[in-house]
């Protein structure tokens, strides 16, 4: 059994021996330890035997000693299959077209997971998601970081506080926490709506309590807009104060813009490079040339690549070029001041509600200091002032 082991995965031939002197051939063989089996007369000056390839080489002295050649009828084991396998072109362009395959379709997105979600918001998600690149069939590698992914549906859904974005495989699983719009409840606890800053009153809503104010009124920070006792004074009740009070407030802002500035843009004129990466080295397979323009910013995204569910030491790179040049922006005195009041007013608005409405702005001073405009400018604004206190018993 050993031998016959042996004789598969070393490999042997069978082979004539053609002469006049085979029996001497068969006897050197026998003395010089070469092992041959199978023997068999073909006719009187051919017989028939098996030898490991390995020993040809060692026969070849002894043929010439007895003056026999020899033809190669059979070749048997595995060396030999193997390489007919090899050999054979339908036999390995199949082999390497079914790898080819697997490769592919293991760098594929085939499903999508969505929890903690509403169908509805699962939806929206798989919409946003689709649209960012993520669907059945798209190359992974071709798609946004997980960081990215996360950070654009974050922002492109008001329903989400935050998602998660996890890769597994071939699989993209998304884990969502909603908001939680709590449903309005009305105050159960005694209140006053007080002034939370100086201001004329413009308008007043009332909803439940007693107004202490008047339209056009100068009132203070603390001051007492709505009341939460209503009735007369030996009949007097508390409820929650509820209604919207507006006043007329005022802010002063100071913004500095400078005349002369230079900064690094964009242009929109963008080159990609790919490449393929493996244990640290890469070789480019598409985009050899240098970009055509001199200044360009490089953002590079690489995947690992996967066979099935096995990551192997394969990376697919994508390097984009894009186009980069240095704008100097000059300002005079009067687009100095119309940049400062937009500054100024975008600064005003993340200040106040998003009910404020801004009645007059005025520049109370400029001024050209070290190549800058320092710009005062003040604003009349019309906002909610009121704020909520609860009442305290003894009041």
């Amino acid at each position: 059994m050993k031998e016959y082991i042996k004789e598969l995965f070393s490999g042997y031939v069978r082979i004539k021996v053609i002469g006049s002197y085979t029996e001497l051939f068969i006897n050197r063989c026998i003395e010089y330890n070469i092992p041959i089996w199978d023997i068999s007369r073909v006719d009187n000056e051919t017989i028939l035997l098996s030898l490991y390839t390995t020993d040809i080489k060692r026969i070849r002295p002894h043929l010439k000693r007895t003056r026999c050649k020899i033809r190669i009828n059979e070749r048997k084991g595995f060396p030999f299959i193997f390489k007919k396998i090899v050999y054979s072109r339908g036999f390995l362009s199949g082999v390497i077209s079914c790898i080819l395959l697997i490769l592919i379709l293991s760098n594929m997105v085939w499903s999508i997971t969505v929890n903690g979600a509403t169908p509805e918001v699962e939806h929206k998600l798989k919409q946003v998601a689709e649209e960012l690149g993520v669907k059945k069939g798209a190359f992974i590698f071709q798609l946004p970081s997980n960081q990215e992914l996360q950070q654009e549906m974050t922002e492109s859904l008001k329903e989400i506080t935050w998602v998660g974005v996890k890769r597994s495989g071939s699989t993209y699983h998304f884990e969502v926490v909603q908001k939680q719009l709590p449903e309005k409840q009305p105050a159960l606890n005694a209140r006053h709506i007080v002034a939370d800053k100086k201001a004329i009153i413009t308008k007043i809503y009332v909803e439940e309590g007693q107004v202490q104010v008047k339209e056009n009124d100068y009132v203070k920070p603390g001051q007492l807009l709505i009341s939460g006792f209503i009735g007369k004074e030996e009949k007097s009740e508390l409820v929650p104060a509820r209604g919207e009070v507006y006043g007329k407030t005022w802010y002063i802002t100071n913004v500095s813009i400078p005349l002369k500035s230079t900064f690094e843009t964009n242009t929109g004129e963008r080159e990609t490079k790919y490449a393929v990466g493996f244990f640290g080295f890469h070789l480019p397979i598409w985009g050899f040339s240098k970009p055509e323009f001199p200044r360009y910013e490089t953002i590079i995204s690489e995947t690992n690549l996967r066979f099935l569910k096995w990551e192997i030491p394969l990376s697919f790179q994508t390097k984009a070029l894009l186009e980069t040049k240095e704008v100097t922006r000059e300002y005079t005195e009067k687009e100095a001041l119309q940049a400062a009041s937009q500054v100024s007013r975008e600064d005003i608005i993340s200040k106040t509600s998003e009910k404020a409405e801004i009645k007059e702005e005025k520049i109370l001073h400029h001024e050209v200091e070290n190549g800058k405009v320092n710009v005062k400018i003040h604003y009349e604004i019309i906002e909610e002032i009121g704020k909520d206190i609860p009442i305290i018993q003894g009041d």
